[in-house]
């Protein structure tokens, strides 16, 4: 069961990597929601703060509360659509670094198990082979060191939680990951070792393939 949870955001001032007349990308800190929750003391997000400094901004999509990095927003309607079609068709290349517990053994692989929500215990999700949906994750190991690995994670799906249960499957929970890691794992770090690092998309005005980065902060 998840514990008890008291919503602290940081206050910290707008990170804005790019803007442009289509596109706005920000650099979201770990402990921030993407979008209001439903609680009015979960109504402090990354998608109000973005719409104060820029008020035509439109979500296109999101990350996790305790996951930190590039997260794109829209200028303007038209490149909503054409961002949204793009993260659909599987146009949008995603690199994270995650720092996971234990040695992982090879230097690359993937994980391929099917994910639904967990609903007794939401907003958990669990690999089920007979209901869940599709969700691939590929990864490479970065770096090793006493006690744990650093690798790069390539979602080829964009599941819920996906990469945070693909880890746990494999054995190695991200560290810091209170959904998902406990014991040693879970106190190795004092937030989720996962970063959205690299992301590559098509301008929506005239298609020019761009690559946005943000350095990883752990």
């Amino acid at each position: 069961m998840i514990g008890a949870f008291t919503y602290a955001p940081p206050d910290t001032p707008l990170d804005v990597i790019h803007v442009d007349s289509a596109l706005l990308l920000v650099n979201k800190p770990a402990g921030l929601l993407s979008v209001p929750g439903k609680a009015a003391e979960h109504a402090d997000c990354l998608e109000s703060r973005v719409k104060t400094a820029h008020p035509p901004a439109l979500l296109v999509h999101r990350l996790d509360m305790d996951t930190s990095g590039i997260m794109v927003f829209a200028m303007n309607r038209a490149s909503q659509r054409h961002l949204g079609l793009q993260f659909e068709r599987r146009h949008v290349a995603k690199t994270y670094v995650a720092d996971v517990w234990g040695q992982v053994d090879g230097d690359k692989g993937e994980v391929d198990l099917p994910l639904i929500t967990d609903w007794p215990n939401r907003p958990l999700q669990m690999v089920c082979h007979e209901r869940g949906r599709h969700a691939l994750t590929r990864w490479r190991v970065v770096s090793r060191h006493d006690g744990w690995t650093r690798l790069h994670l390539f979602p080829h799906t964009g599941r819920s939680h996906q990469l945070r249960v693909h880890m746990r499957a494999l054995g190695h929970p991200i560290m810091g990951d209170r959904f998902y890691a406990s014991g040693a794992a879970l106190a190795a770090r004092d937030r989720l070792a996962l970063h959205a690092e690299v992301l590559e998309l098509y301008h929506p005005e005239g298609g020019q393939r761009m690559r946005f980065v943000s350095h990883c902060p752990f």
